[in-house]
C-alpha cells in the first residue's frame, strides 16, 4: 500500500480535519481485469466494507468496490454522532407502525450502538469515542414533546438514559443562550469517522475480503441467476450483489436513485477553544430541533466542529467557512470571529420518510441506504445485517425492508427541484 499527502475528494468539497488527523491513509489498488466471487459489493462506505468483513470472515468469496477512495464519501467526513434509535423519535414512529414494530426498530439501533463500539474494541481501532449527546429545542414550544420524550423513553423503551433539561440547564451544559431545553443522553456519543472507516477497510482486507478503490461501477446487469458489474477495466460476476452507495448513487440503479435523494452537507472545525471553557463543557455532542439540524461537538483536542448548513442540489457553495462561522455565531456570539481551520461538505442520502431504504432492487441486488444523517450505527449494522441475511443467520434486516418508503415525487428531471422547493419552505418554518 502507499499513501498520499493532501488527498482531495474528487466528490465532496475541501480537506476534513478528520483527515488532517489520521496521520498516514492506506491506499487500496484498483481492479483491474474481469473477476467472479460469490458476493459484489458497491460503496466502500460503512455499509459495504462492514458487509464485506462479515462474508470474508465467514469464507465468502466477496469483492468490493469504490469509485473514490475509502472516506470519501459520507463515512469518512460526516458529524460523528452516534445518535440513540432512529431518526424520528420512537414515539413518532410509534404513530405510524405501532408500538410492537417501533419497539424492534429502537431495540435494533441499540443493537447497532453496541456493535460499533465492540467491534472498534474488539478489533483495536482507536475512534475517539466520547460520551454524550444532547438533542436541543429552539423554539419554547416544543418544551413539552422534549419532556414527553426522556418520560417515554425509559416507560416504553426500556431506555433510561434521556433526561429532560430545562431552559437553565440547557444553556449551562451547551454554554449557549440560544436553546429553550433539552434532553441529555448518557447511554451514546461521538467518534472519530474517518478513523472508524480506515480501521474498517483494514479489518476487512484481513478477513480475505477483495477491497478496490477508484474502481467506479459503470452498469449492473442480472441475468441467468448471476449479476454482472462493469467497470472501466474490468466485469465482476457474482452470484448476489450489494448496493451500498447511498448519496452517491448518481444513475448506476434507478430504482434505488428514485428513493434515495443527496442534499449537501457542511461542517467546519475551529482552533481549540481554550479560551472558551464554557462551551459544551461536559464535551456532549448537540443536534437541535430544525427541520435543518444543526449539529455541532467537541473534538478531543478541544475544537468546535460544527455542521448545519444544507443544500438541496449538487452544488458546493464558494466558501463553506463563511456560511458555517455565521451559524456557529447565531449560537455563540463570542466566537463570531473563531478562526475555522478545516471546512469541508458532503453528500447525505435520505429518503421522504428519512427512514432507511433497504430493498432488492432486482434479483439477487439488495440495496441499502438513504440513512438520513443517521447513518453512523445503523450503516455499520446494516452492512452486518445483510451479511447475515445472506447467510441465513439472521432475518432482522426485514425490519427495514418492511418500511413504507416511497420514491420521491416527479422523477427524475423534477424530484431534485420539488424537494428543493419542500425542504426550503421547512428552512423557512424553523425561523418561526
Amino acid at each position: 500500500m502507499t499513501v498520499q499527502e493532501n488527498w482531495q475528494s474528487p466528490i465532496a468539497p475541501g480537506v476534513s480535519w478528520y483527515q488532517a488527523t489520521v496521520g498516514e491513509r492506506p491506499t487500496y489498488p484498483e481492479l483491474d481485469g474481469s473477476k467472479t466471487c460469490d458476493v459484489a459489493i458497491v460503496g466502500g462506505g460503512y455499509t459495504g466494507l462492514q458487509a464485506a468483513y462479515n462474508l470474508a470472515n465467514a469464507g465468502v468469496s466477496v469483492m468490493l468496490i469504490d469509485a473514490c477512495r475509502f472516506g470519501d464519501g459520507a463515512s469518512g467526513r460526516n458529524g460523528g454522532q452516534l445518535g440513540t434509535g432512529q431518526r424520528s423519535w420512537p414515539e413518532e414512529l410509534e404513530e405510524k407502525i405501532g408500538y410492537e414494530r417501533s419497539k424492534a426498530l429502537f431495540d435494533l439501533a441499540e443493537a447497532s450502538k453496541k456493535h460499533l463500539l465492540d467491534f472498534a474494541s474488539e478489533h483495536q481501532i482507536d475512534i475517539e469515542f466520547m460520551p454524550g449527546q444532547m438533542n436541543v429545542s429552539h423554539k419554547e414550544r416544543y418544551k413539552r414533546y422534549y419532556y414527553e420524550n426522556a418520560e417515554i423513553a425509559a416507560l416504553r423503551y426500556d431506555y433510561p438514559h434521556l433526561r429532560f433539561m430545562d431552559r437553565e440547564e440547557t444553556q449551562e451544559r451547551l454554554g449557549s443562550k440560544r436553546y429553550y431545553c433539552g434532553v441529555r443522553d448518557t447511554g451514546t456519543g461521538h467518534i472519530h469517522p474517518l478513523k472508524l472507516l480506515i480501521g474498517l477497510a483494514r479489518v476487512a482486507a484481513n478477513a480475505g475480503a477483495q477491497i478496490f478503490e477508484m474502481t467506479k461501477a459503470t452498469a449492473i446487469r442480472q441475468g441467468s441467476g448471476k449479476v454482472t458489474i462493469e467497470t472501466p477495466k474490468g466485469t465482476i460476476t457474482a452470484g448476489r450483489a450489494l448496493i451500498a452507495c447511498n448519496g452517491y448513487i448518481g444513475n448506476l440503479e434507478p430504482v434505488t436513485a428514485s428513493h434515495v435523494m443527496p442534499i449537501r452537507s457542511f461542517i467546519g472545525a475551529t482552533v481549540p477553544l481554550d479560551k472558551y471553557p464554557a462551551v459544551l463543557p461536559g464535551g456532549e455532542a448537540v443536534a437541535d430541533s430544525r427541520f435543518v439540524v444543526r449539529y455541532f461537538r467537541k473534538s478531543k483536542d478541544g475544537r468546535l466542529l460544527f455542521g448545519g448548513r444544507e443544500a438541496y442540489t449538487a452544488d458546493n457553495p464558494r466558501e463553506i467557512s463563511e456560511h458555517i462561522r455565521r451559524q456557529i455565531a447565531e449560537i455563540y456570539p463570542d466566537l463570531k470571529d473563531i478562526k475555522i481551520t478545516h471546512a469541508w461538505g458532503g453528500s447525505v442520502g435520505i429518503t421522504m420518510p428519512r427512514q432507511p431504504f433497504v430493498r432488492e432492487v432486482m434479483p439477487g441486488v439488495t440495496s441499502i441506504g438513504g440513512y438520513s444523517g443517521h447513518g453512523v450505527m445503523l450503516s455499520n449494522y446494516c452492512g452486518k445485517l445483510y451479511a447475515e441475511t445472506v447467510l441465513g443467520k439472521s432475518a432482522d434486516l426485514e425490519l427495514f425492508k418492511a418500511l413504507d418508503i416511497p420514491a420521491f415525487p416527479g422523477g427524475a428531471a423534477m424530484r431534485a427541484p420539488l424537494l428543493f422547493l419542500a425542504l426550503s419552505w421547512f428552512a423557512l418554518r424553523d425561523k418561526f
